[in-house]
């Protein structure tokens, strides 16, 4: 992945309010896209005029260029002219919704639409190729933009640390997959009280490239046409929003929702009663003492009432006593398992990549020279999901596997990998696949291992939301330093003492650059919540645990809270003595929010100050109302580093200063 983060400047204040198009759908939003000669649009020359909620697109249909005036009458720049030029174009025929026109010379046929109160433009390619657009960020006015690095990211345009080139931590010059870089296809720009999103769709083999020109970030989508990856089809929709920098994320979830790809943790629940143990849980791995019965014990005796608890795939896994011991308290418990990695099973390093028969070498993917792809950790090759797909009705690979790990009884499951962002294609014999081929064996197992266990898996991108009940990664922005730094054993820690691994334990002090990058909250925006809290939980990266950067601690928290997201944790004995008690006291904190509205849509964000220090959140219809003071001077009584909570039932607020929690 090539991108990165935020960092300095104050911005005037945001309301609340998002266009129809971000927040909900209204009668009028759904009227846009009906088929009456309105919603058709106008024609003149090359200027195609179509209505959208909350104002009017104009396509130029020579160059793609894209425009807009909003209800006000405001002019707006969403797209520059496609980059490289496209050729002449075909003629441009009417249709019921929009239009349709050809760019021979590209090989391109395009279709414009009003839908659902966005403007929607595909391409479909007759060989392969590529395009560069929409050219995104050249309004004048543009002032921000918004990025799903890991729960998301609002960057001034001007910002100099942003401005930057990536080697100082910066944006420009690097590009995105969207498919495996961002946590949402999506992109967006706030100008002031108007703004815009960008959702791509087909985000496998759409890129996004962050150049500074003139001082200002500036964005360009690139997607590749392969008839082979089965990508020849490339879709953009436009969406005018109010500039609010959740906005983007919001008309996602809208989007989401209007075809029925929008989870919904309340029917998982439903569906799986152990799911709702996840409401009011922080989460943490365990290690040496802390994985044992007692170890649970002494989490109860410290008063944690909600617990998820995972372990390593390790010779020594919880025991059936633990596992009884945690479900007893109330907590849920589950192996870390992947289903990615194949080694010789006569050497393998890890029990996880060790697999029956001939599953490895036969099932390893294929490059198109027929080599395997080289597992990650440059460990044996990465597995086919379709190979495993076609094997399990006689086989029973995963299902074997699966039962074997939680013959303890666990009642939860972390499926490293399988909802990240890197797919693969597949050119082995027998078990060929496409990226989005594999998306679809990887959802398929998913949904299978969902129906009996509270699943989770890493850093999941939004296809995997209806499958998911919690997601370790997306909460985390990483930016491209942290892994060089992770690397090196040294600074990070290593893997080693098996009991307390100083790669999990070690605390870290982050660069300067990286902590600007990652955890600034003035760049820091609930965009991955917005989308979809309320579908699944999120939390950060569980090597990141709580304690593995102290400089890090109360922002962290503040951000936990103000977001509706567990803390994540790695535990052993002593770090359970030394640190149990302010963890306790942070959960209990956070339990009855999280149990009251883990569930409820994200519906509010905004800064209530200039400087963007003090934040505030709303869930659901005014059921929890969150502000945080991540500053170092008081905010109308809120305290710097001191967080407000406000359930619709409570009488005044409840305060925590994460610094003070003692237990």
């Amino acid at each position: 992945m090539k991108s990165h983060l935020p960092r300095t400047t104050g911005r005037h204040r945001r309301t609340t309010r998002v266009l129809a198009a971000s927040l909900a759908l209204t009668a009028t939003t759904f009227g846009v896209a009906g088929c009456d000669s309105a919603a058709a649009g106008t024609l003149e020359g090359s200027r195609l005029e179509l209505p959208v909620a909350g104002g009017t697109a104009v396509v130029d249909t020579a160059s793609l260029a894209v425009n807009a005036r909003t209800a006000h009458g405001r002019a707006l720049v969403l797209s520059g002219p496609a980059g490289g030029g496209l050729g002449k174009p075909g003629p441009v025929t009417r249709t019921a919704h929009g239009a349709r026109w050809s760019y021979p010379a590209k090989g391109l046929k395009v279709t414009a639409s009003s839908e659902r109160g966005r403007l929607r433009i595909t391409l479909r390619a007759d060989r392969d190729g590529s395009v560069s657009w929409p050219v995104t960020g050249t309004d004048r006015a543009a002032a921000a933009l918004q990025l799903p690095r890991g729960e998301g990211l609002d960057v001034p345009v001007r910002d100099a640390f942003w401005n930057a080139d990536a080697e100082k931590g910066g944006l420009a010059g690097s590009t995105v997959d969207v498919s495996e870089g961002l946590s949402l296809p999506l992109w967006g720009y706030s100008m002031g009280a108007a703004g815009v999103s960008y959702l791509t769709p087909t985000d496998i083999g759409t890129s996004l490239r962050l150049a500074s020109t003139g001082g200002r970030l500036r964005t360009t989508a690139a997607h590749a046409f392969d008839a082979g990856e089965d990508t020849r089809d490339y879709e953009v929709s436009f969406a005018l929003t109010d500039g609010n920098p959740v906005a983007p994320a919001a008309d996602y979830r809208s989007y989401l929702a209007q075809r029925g790809q929008l989870g919904n943790l309340r029917r998982k629940i439903r569906q799986n009663p152990a799911n709702g143990k996840l409401l009011g849980a922080f989460h943490a791995y365990v290690w040496g003492d802390a994985r044992t019965a007692s170890g649970v014990g002494r989490l109860k005796q410290l008063g944690v009432d909600r617990m998820w608890l995972g372990y390593d795939a390790g010779p020594d896994p919880m025991n059936a006593a633990a596992v009884r011991a945690a479900k007893k308290a109330g907590y849920l418990v589950g192996p870390y398992d992947t289903f990615a990695n194949g080694q010789d099973p006569k050497k393998a390093d890890s029990p996880t990549s060790a697999w029956p028969g001939r599953v490895y070498p036969d099932f390893c993917i294929r490059k198109a020279d027929g080599t395997p792809e080289t597992g990650f950790g440059n460990r044996g090759c990465y597995l086919s999901s379709r190979a495993f797909e076609k094997a399990e009705p006689r086989k029973h690979y995963l299902a074997d596997r699966t039962r074997t790990m939680v013959a303890n009884g666990a009642d939860s499951y972390f499926l490293d990998v399988d909802a990240t962002g890197e797919v693969f294609r597949d050119h082995g014999k027998g078990h060929e696949m496409t990226k989005a081929g594999d998306r679809e064996m990887r959802l398929a197992r998913m949904q299978r291992l969902s129906k009996n266990l509270v699943l989770g898996s890493e850093s999941a991108q939004s296809w995997a939301n209806r499958v998911l009940a919690y997601n370790h990664g997306s909460g985390t922005p990483a930016a491209d330093g942290l892994w060089p730094l992770e690397k090196d054993r040294k600074t990070w820690g290593g893997y080693f003492p098996e009991k307390a691994p100083g790669a999990f334990f070690k605390p870290v002090k982050l660069p300067a650059e990286l902590a600007t990058a990652m955890y600034d909250p003035k760049y820091r925006v609930p965009l991955y919540e917005t989308a979809l809290h309320g579908s699944l939980v999120n939390a950060e990266r569980w090597e990141l645990s709580y304690e593995k950067l102290p400089e890090q601690k109360t922002t962290r928290a503040l951000l936990a809270m103000l977001y509706n997201t567990p803390l994540n944790y790695v535990l052993d004995g002593p770090t359970l003595e030394k640190k149990g008690p302010e963890m306790a006291a942070l959960q209990k904190y956070f339990s009855p929010l999280h149990r009251a509205a883990g569930t409820e849509q994200l519906t509010s964000f905004r800064w209530l100050t200039g400087d963007r220090s003090v934040q505030r959140t709303v869930f659901g219809d005014g059921t929890l109302t969150v502000t945080a003071n991540f500053g170092s001077r008081a905010h109308e009584g809120l305290p710097g580093g001191c967080v407000d909570a406000k359930l619709r039932t409570d009488d005044k607020p409840r305060r925590l200063c994460p610094a003070q929690a003692n237990g």
